[in-house]
């Protein structure tokens, strides 16, 4: 056990696993959870407690929110697409369901186990043990165009190109509404939701962020089609911009979008990526056609 003495801050009464969210925002909130349920939380005393229990200023818990040791990942033969392959880097078309690495509450069924299975031998030589050659994401419902570094040399560049807003990123956007201007930019910077930990939000201390879009096509006055680059690469950058807007993404239950039987996951799709290539420095542009889920949204609204 790594217990150490908590100290409730001075404030009203909060539950606790709130408490301890805002006090260390740094660790998931699907963490926090979790040592509660396991009894690493607890009153100085011993006595337990509930995710729901409420706190005075001044209490005093024992907590242990250390994460166990990282086991040792094995692959799993998870079919993925792939777009191009050569000795130093793979780009892939990401199916949506799919999470990219391990995480807190995720399962054997990840990117990541997928390209173990595939590379027995190793893929990327450095990098996170459990997010080896990875270098940017996609959210699990999120489908379209990834990179993935195969080499060292590989993996230093793209970390780079992604950081210094070097790459291309081009998404398709189904949102409610129609959106006006048919074509804009928003820039508003992107940070933690100041009461929603595991959502993002436009707040003014957030980092800068900077989409644009051009409408594809509507559906009548109540959905568009979208074109969007984004220049930064921000957590939720084009769920958290368009939602500002007024125009959540369709099936985005998390940033507003009303329950609708028609979409059953976020209908957002990375069409194309634009890097250097690592090694050879040659302009490349990877792309992927929109996933049979998402045509048939679109052909249902556009009554075809």
């Amino acid at each position: 056990m790594n217990e150490e003495l908590f100290i409730c801050p001075e404030g009203d009464r909060v539950r606790v696993d709130k408490i301890l969210a805002q006090a260390f925002p740094e660790i998931s909130r699907s963490l926090i959870q979790r040592a509660i349920e396991d009894g690493k939380v607890k009153r100085q005393d011993g006595s337990s407690l509930e995710a729901k229990t409420k706190l005075e200023s001044g209490d005093l818990l024992l907590i242990d929110l250390s994460r166990e040791a990282v086991k040792p990942l094995n692959g799993k033969n998870i079919a993925i697409k792939v777009i191009f392959e050569d000795k130093d880097i793979l780009v892939i078309n990401k199916a949506s369901g799919m999470v990219v690495h391990p995480g807190d509450g995720t399962r054997d069924d990840t990117l990541v186990h997928a390209l173990l299975y595939l590379y027995p031998k190793g893929l990327c030589p450095i990098g996170a043990p459990d997010r080896p050659g990875i270098v940017h994401r996609l959210d699990k419902e999120t489908s379209g165009v990834m990179v993935v570094a195969k080499s060292e040399k590989a993996y230093y560049s793209l970390v780079d190109q992604f950081s210094q807003r070097k790459t291309g990123k081009e998404y398709i956007a189904l949102v409610n509404g129609l959106v006006s201007p048919a074509k804009g930019k928003i820039e508003q910077p992107i940070g933690r939701h100041p009461k929603n930990r595991i959502k993002m939000a436009v707040v003014q201390n957030g980092k800068p962020a900077m989409s644009e879009w051009e409408t594809i096509e509507t559906f009548e006055d109540s959905f568009s089609s979208l074109r969007v680059r984004i220049h930064t690469g921000r957590t939720h950058q084009i769920r958290v911009h368009l939602s500002f807007l007024g125009h959540p993404l369709a099936g985005d239950l998390t940033y507003g979008a009303k329950i609708d039987p028609n979409f059953n996951r976020v209908m957002l799709h990375a069409r194309s990526l634009n890097i250097s290539h690592p090694v050879s420095a040659e302009n490349l542009t990877f792309t992927a056609d929109l996933p049979p889920d998402f045509e048939r949204c679109i052909k249902k609204l556009s009554g075809s």
